[in-house]
């Protein structure tokens, strides 16, 4: 979305509108906004969206979006890899061991894997969340952005991908040289082996990092998974005989020889590889088929329950139909029973693709379950003292966990065509539990309603910290941005994690 999109649809509104008041002194938020009573009129006053901060739109575009913190943390990683490169050029006169490119390799392999190993990703998030709400509100805006974590992931896979085809380039150096030389016939065959694995491996790396290009991922999503998944398990695999091979390789180049085995636990790559491949068992190694028990809401909704285990709010689970080919992932909702005991646990789903639309017209009776429940988005906002909801659609169901904690004190706008229809009186009714006054805008009878301008109403009603959305890549950005830019702290998934 360009800067000028953005600028025009983050200033539309509707307003003015009228707000009740507690006072009939003026209200300033973030020092951008007056809002002064009307005369006539010492119960309400007008409401009207105040300008964005920042000088210009590029300011503010380069602000919050293009330095996203997604996009720092990548930079991050990198730079803390470009600093490791030129310590290995320096103290190498040059040229940096073709080991210590190995290990730089490996450990940020072992980085990319651990941000997206469900236990390790939550402990993260519970590390960001301990912070007390007597904090201020900066440290707390900033630590609710770890969602962003995937920034990590991706930076060092990049850089895992860059350190590996430089090794490549040092291990055909190596080989060429140690075929010249003298070496030892174990050392020589050694170093054929690790020639050939190593461009096996940069090949892997090299599809999977062409894979994961946003574009491609958006227009070839299954084949992005497919292509992710199995090259990494090619990579995985050949890693393994790689690393053994290059210790027997450069044990022998050693002056003091040691056994195969002890020269093997004393690299930095062995280490790392282990926490890489723990990192895959623990997710694939729970994989189970667990029962289904569904619940048609509409033609365009419904709910599937899950008996298997009992869940705590604010966690997502994968599913799928087809393991080895796709997964789905969905924000789980605590069930109860008649009694108020916890009963399992539900995910709610909408006609959103030719998956959830297969999953609503023929309900599954059974599904494949992966990995350990995972926090999400939603759990950040634990950090705040009072915040608005908002949601369009099925965007609802990730917020019933949140509602269902009943944590956080919330305001909520809900936009969706016919609620009841579609979603049916208990989606609704929690919806009402979690806030009596909350704005449920049925589309069919008013339209679309101005999301920026509504949610700032909310905001100034509830005197919230912070704002989160769940809704389509498209008004997410719109609404955060809207919100951003007027110095309100405003969350929403993103979608290039």
């Amino acid at each position: 979305m360009s800067i000028v999109d953005l600028e025009k649809e983050a200033s539309s509104f509707t307003g003015p509108t009228k707000l009740p008041s507690k006072s009939s002194k003026s209200i300033s938020v973030d020092t951008t906004v007056e809002i002064i009573e009307e005369k006539g009129s010492a119960s309400e006053l007008p409401v009207v969206l105040p300008p964005k901060n920042g000088h210009s739109s590029l300011t503010r575009w380069l602000k919050l979006i293009f330095f996203s913190y997604y996009r720092k943390t990548f930079s991050i990683i990198f730079l803390a890899n470009l600093i490791a490169f030129i310590t290995f050029v320096v103290q190498n006169n040059g040229t940096p061991k073709t080991p210590d490119v190995g290990s730089a390799a490996s450990a940020n392999l072992m980085v990319a894997l651990l941000f997206r190993q469900e236990n390790f990703v939550n402990l993260v998030y519970e590390i960001a969340v301990a912070c007390p709400h007597s904090a201020p509100l900066w440290l707390r805006r900033r630590l609710a952005k770890v969602f962003h974590y995937g920034g990590a992931h991706s930076g060092a896979g990049v850089a895992a991908v860059v350190w590996y085809i430089m090794y490549t380039a040092l291990t055909t150096k190596d080989y060429i040289a140690h075929r010249s030389a003298s070496a030892s016939a174990s050392a020589s065959g050694a170093s054929l082996a690790n020639l050939i694995t190593s461009y096996v491996l940069v090949t892997m790396f090299c599809l999977i990092l062409a894979g994961a290009y946003p574009r491609f991922r958006v227009l070839y999503h299954d084949y992005f998974e497919a292509l992710h998944r199995y090259s990494g398990w090619v990579a995985l695999c050949t890693f393994w005989v790689h690393t053994i091979f290059a210790a027997e390789e450069y044990r022998v180049l050693e002056e003091d020889v040691l056994p195969l085995g002890l020269y093997l636990i004393q690299t930095p790559n062995f280490w790392t590889l282990c926490i890489s491949t723990s990192c895959t068992i623990l997710s694939w190694g729970r994989l189970r088929r667990q029962d289904v028990y569904p619940e048609v809401l509409s033609n365009h909704a419904i709910r599937l329950h899950f008996k298997y285990r009992n869940m705590k709010p604010f966690y997502g689970l994968k599913v799928s139909t087809k393991p080895l080919l796709e997964w789905h992932a969905f924000a789980t909702i605590p069930n109860e029973d008649v009694n108020g005991k916890p009963d399992g646990f539900s995910v709610l789903i909408s006609n959103a693709g030719d998956w959830t639309k297969e999953t609503i017209t023929n309900p599954p009776k059974k599904l494949w379950v992966r990995g350990y429940p995972l926090h999400g988005l939603i759990y950040t906002s634990k950090l705040f003292k009072r915040i608005v909801v908002v949601a369009t659609g099925s965007g609802i169901g990730p917020t019933l966990s949140l509602f269902y904690a009943n944590v956080t004190p919330r305001r909520i706008f809900w936009s969706t065509p016919a609620p009841e229809t579609t979603y049916g009186d208990k989606v609704v009714g929690a919806v009402k539990k979690a806030d009596p006054d909350a704005r449920i805008w049925d589309t069919r009878k008013e339209g679309r309603p101005d999301m920026l301008f509504e949610t700032y109403k909310l905001v100034l009603e509830s005197d919230a910290e912070a704002v989160f959305i769940i809704s389509n890549p498209k008004l997410t950005r719109r609404v955060v941005f809207g919100m951003e830019s007027r110095g309100i702290p405003a969350y929403g998934a993103i979608f290039d994690s």
